[in-house]
């Protein structure tokens, strides 16, 4: 399956630093997984916060996730951060 513009951008910003190899799916499922604040993700948080707010909305829309679920996730990654997530609920 070949990858969006949306996809690749997010990907490649979640995935290089950190030398991982996620596919949008994985990612899509770790952003609305409360486990990923819990254990915290790299890569989920990567998400959250070097992501830019306008592509992780879009993201969130491309990959028909239930933006409120990511609202949370984002929610716990601030608590235990200590960071200001744009996508908090």
């Amino acid at each position: 399956m070949t990858m969006t513009g949306v996809e690749i951008q997010v990907m490649t910003t979640v995935n290089a630093p950190y030398g991982a190899n996620l596919s949008a799916h994985q990612l899509a499922a770790l952003i609305i997984d409360p486990n990923s604040a819990k254990t915290f993700n790299a890569s989920a948080f990567a998400f959250f916060s070097e992501v830019a707010p306008t592509l992780q909305k879009t993201f969130v829309k491309h990959m028909g996730l239930d933006a409120a679920a990511v609202g949370r996730v984002a929610g716990a990654f601030e608590k235990v951060s200590g960071y200001s997530l744009p996508l908090a609920a």
